[in-house]
């Protein structure tokens, strides 16, 4: 069998990676994990929330690999109605109605990076 131990890194397609930074460490407070030089004038660059877990690496468009995508990545909150009310005020791009919270489904919105990529936030346990 593999050696797999964890999920790493997710991959997110963006314009720029500079604004990718930017974005992510100054409006949803990651830190900034990686910024290195890979392979023949590139960048690897990878940001991480603050409670740790996988990192998303954001890396230039290749082939149909486009910004605007649905990431189908969930990021975990401890109060998602004060995050999408604070991310709303803060000019990031989220879906106006929060959806789940009954029945089992858990509370959780839709938002959208500076590319278009669309990630969401989900109550945690």
């Amino acid at each position: 069998m593999p050696q797999i131990t964890q999920l790493g890194r997710v991959l997110v397609p963006v314009n720029d990676q500079d604004d990718g930074i930017a974005f992510y460490t100054e409006q949803l407070g990651f830190s900034l994990a990686a910024d290195i030089a890979f392979g023949e004038g590139d960048r690897w660059v990878e940001v991480a929330p603050p409670g740790g877990g996988a990192a998303i690496a954001l890396v230039p468009p290749r082939g149909s690999y486009q910004p605007g995508l649905q990431t189908g990545i969930a990021l975990s909150s401890s109060d998602t109605r004060a995050d999408h009310a604070e991310m709303g005020a803060n000019g990031i791009d989220v879906d106006e109605q929060l959806m789940g919270g009954a029945g089992g489904v858990p509370l959780l919105f839709m938002f959208r990076d500076h590319d278009g990529n669309q990630l969401m936030v989900v109550q945690a346990g």
